[in-house]
């Protein structure tokens, strides 16, 4: 499978188009018209998860989750305005640097884009600071039969700083799509724990219910 741009597609295309929610020809707001962006499953509150306090712009109810999984899976990248402009209604602390949750090379081969690389880039405009991708992520193994001390300690073993980077930052962002239980957010948080960083913060467009 070939390798998106998706700084290729041309924001101004999206203007043009009806909704994509409600195919309104309404006038658009982040790409989809104001009525679908307010009745959007807000949340914008902090969850605690893997003893981390993850900044969370929606819950991971329709229609977000649906717009998730198909700008994830479907390369339907037009959704990538909308899914930043729910993280900039935050309040997002200060930060030096923005952290995109990374992936290993089998799903960037398999997908084409890190999703949360392809956010990362419009929000580090908006806030105007560098992104950052000092930690690379190996491929998961099947978990199967394992117990959850294990999981959580292959899921930490697939997270690997790159020490050879030069720039260091204290204060980072960490962003990803959706949280479950942190268990990733949290490895990368160690990870980068060792690179020097003493505030990492972590932001997700949704929050989904853990089991």
């Amino acid at each position: 499978m070939p390798m998106f741009n998706p700084s290729s597609l041309l924001r101004p295309i999206s203007r043009l188009l009806p909704c994509p929610l409600c195919s309104s020809s309404l006038q658009m707001q982040h790409g989809v018209c104001h009525d679908c962006w307010e009745q959007l499953p807000w949340y914008r509150q902090t969850v605690e998860r893997q003893e981390l306090d993850i900044h969370v712009a929606c819950g991971y109810q329709y229609p977000i989750d649906r717009i998730i999984q198909q700008f994830k899976y479907e390369q339907q990248l037009n959704y990538q305005q909308l899914l930043t402009a729910s993280i900039l209604t935050l309040r997002l602390p200060k930060v030096q640097a923005i952290v995109p949750m990374p992936i290993s090379t089998e799903r960037l081969i398999e997908r084409g884009y890190n999703q949360s690389l392809v956010i990362a880039k419009i929000l580090a405009r908006e806030l105007n600071v560098p992104v950052w991708q000092p930690v690379i992520r190996l491929a998961q193994h099947s978990q199967k039969g394992l117990s959850r001390l294990e999981r959580l300690n292959q899921i930490e073993m697939q997270f690997q700083p790159i020490l050879t980077e030069r720039r260091r930052y204290r204060r980072v962002l960490m962003l990803d799509d959706v949280v479950t239980t942190g268990s990733s957010l949290s490895a990368l948080a160690q990870a980068l724990t060792r690179l020097g960083c003493q505030h990492i913060f972590a932001a997700c467009i949704a929050a989904a219910e853990t089991a």
